[in-house]
């Protein structure tokens, strides 16, 4: 048996052309997952984001171009790269492909050989510059600070929100990694959906690690971003918890020293950086104010955001 290289969506309302693309991907072992038609295939992506989309342009609903434009601006699925399958020399396809950040193109009637060739491209293209964390899907450290550099780089008005959780090696040791697992992606799509909901579409969100996220986004609306994770996450992080643990509003682990303490229901933490009154010079300077916020918000028994109140003389 193969093993499973990555999750592959396949649209195209020619059923011929899907079972040869299964019979193609497959072989190579990935998983393959498909769609009829652009709003299938919209639906597909909220039930499960795949690793990659292999898309007919020409289609019923939706075609490949509209599919294309929803998915590359929702900040819960701009990573996903797409392959568009276009019919030999449209060029008009192509051009409209591109305006909606289609990531390549393969002609039909293609050669399976070379398509896979492209699969593997643009998956290894795409995790070397997207270093997407594998739990949550949000983009890594490595996106991070270019994300952040480019900003400063450009002198743009920006907070930097650093979140951590308080209390989840607790709830890991007692629950285990698995419950563990699943507080985090609860949290990375909990912060994805708000900045989604209340940024601007060039805002952004990513997954340094474990219990560790960060946003970027405006100075105008970052309250109402770190009040609204704070909301629900409050809300929602409870039914991790058994119904014992609910009722007493804590529970019973192991400290860093291995002993038995009592440990309160987890909370979260944002501490945010800006520079709407002090110049910020590089990334790691931005990290560092971060962590001095983090470690006074912590202290905090709530979930709270903490913002930089310094400003330089004059200011």
């Amino acid at each position: 048996m193969v093993a499973k290289k990555g999750t592959i969506l396949t649209v195209d309302d020619n059923r011929d052309i899907l079972d040869v693309l299964r019979l193609t991907l497959e072989s190579e072992g990935y998983e393959v997952k498909e769609a009829l038609d652009g709003k299938q295939a919209i639906a597909q992506v909220k039930q499960g984001p795949p690793d990659l989309i292999v898309l007919d342009y020409m289609m019923p609903e939706m075609n490949g171009h509209e599919v294309a434009r929803v998915l590359k601006t929702d900040i819960l699925y701009r990573h996903i790269p797409i392959i568009m399958l276009t019919a030999k020399g449209d060029v008009q396809d192509k051009v409209k492909g591109i305006e909606a950040g289609v990531d390549d193109y393969v002609v039909k009637p293609f050669e399976p050989i070379e398509l896979l060739a492209r699969v593997k491209m643009i998956l290894r293209r795409t995790m070397t510059s997207l270093d997407a964390n594998p739990l949550t899907k949000l983009p890594g450290n490595v996106s991070i600070k270019q994300e952040t550099q480019k900003r400063l780089d450009n002198h743009e008005r920006m907070a930097v929100c650093h979140l951590d959780l308080r209390q989840f090696k607790a709830f890991n040791d007692k629950y285990g990694f698995e419950h563990g697992d699943k507080v985090i992606k609860f949290t990375g799509e909990l912060i994805a959906a708000t900045v989604k909901e209340f940024a601007k579409e060039t805002d952004f969100a990513g997954h340094i690690g474990g219990d560790d996220f960060v946003i970027i986004c405006g100075p105008d609306i970052v309250d109402k971003i770190c009040q609204e994770v704070i909301n629900r996450f409050d809300q929602g992080i409870p039914k991790f918890y058994s119904e014992e643990d609910r009722a007493r509003s804590y529970i019973i682990s192991h400290d860093r020293k291995g002993n038995i303490n009592k440990f309160p229901i987890m909370t979260i933490y944002i501490a945010v950086v800006t520079n709407e009154r002090i110049s910020l010079e590089c990334p790691e300077e931005i990290s560092e104010i971060g962590a001095d916020l983090g470690a006074y918000a912590k202290t905090f028994s709530k979930s709270i955001y903490i913002k930089d109140r310094r400003a330089e003389p004059g200011k």
